[in-house]
């Protein structure tokens, strides 16, 4: 019963969420933490985190993640199958029909309609993952600083991951050299 609720789960939020992978997390969470209680939110958040550093579809990985933690490996295919199904069928559809019907005027004002609702899906997760994370207004200058970073200055995130992880690990070395002392 559990492999059918895993896979019509990430069917749904599959299948309804416009906009890729961050304007499904808000669908996920409400689905895993909240409806089903998979998962808690420190974990969930744990999880979104390894799926935002993994390679590949962020819906994919976390859904990979999800599965695995309630099924194994089998939960793991299961989910996936559950996330991606929609969007191939979808997908397929939608090149057929835009093929014979790309520069409809009706296509045209559809895609421009529906344009603030996947940047609504997408700044909410943000909000809802700054509560989960505890950022306050004192922590929140590190976010800014590093949108600035990527938004303004065009520094890779990839760089500013590996310079957090080496920030992470000489505090921590610094903790455990003071701890040593003490």
């Amino acid at each position: 019963m559990l492999y059918f609720q895993l896979f019509y789960s990430f069917l749904k939020i599959g299948a309804f969420t416009f906009g890729g992978g961050y304007s499904m997390i808000s669908l996920i969470e409400n689905e895993v933490v909240n409806k089903r209680k998979w998962l808690d939110k420190e974990i969930f958040l744990d999880y979104l985190v390894l799926a935002q550093t993994a390679p590949g579809i962020l819906a994919i990985n976390i859904s990979i993640l999800v599965g695995n933690a309630l099924k194994g490996k089998r939960g793991a295919v299961v989910a996936t199958l559950g996330t991606a199904l929609p969007s191939f069928v979808f997908i397929l559809l939608i090149a057929t029909f835009l093929a014979h019907n790309k520069e409809s005027a009706l296509m045209l004002k559809i895609f421009k309609a529906v344009r603030p609702v996947v940047v609504a899906l997408i700044v909410v997760p943000v909000f809802n993952l700054a509560k989960t994370a505890k950022v306050t207004w004192k922590t929140a200058v590190v976010p800014i600083v590093v949108v600035l970073l990527i938004w303004q200055f065009g520094i890779s995130p990839i760089y500013i991951i590996i310079f957090a992880i080496f920030v992470a690990i000489m505090v921590k070395m610094l903790a455990v050299s003071n701890e040593k002392r003490n």
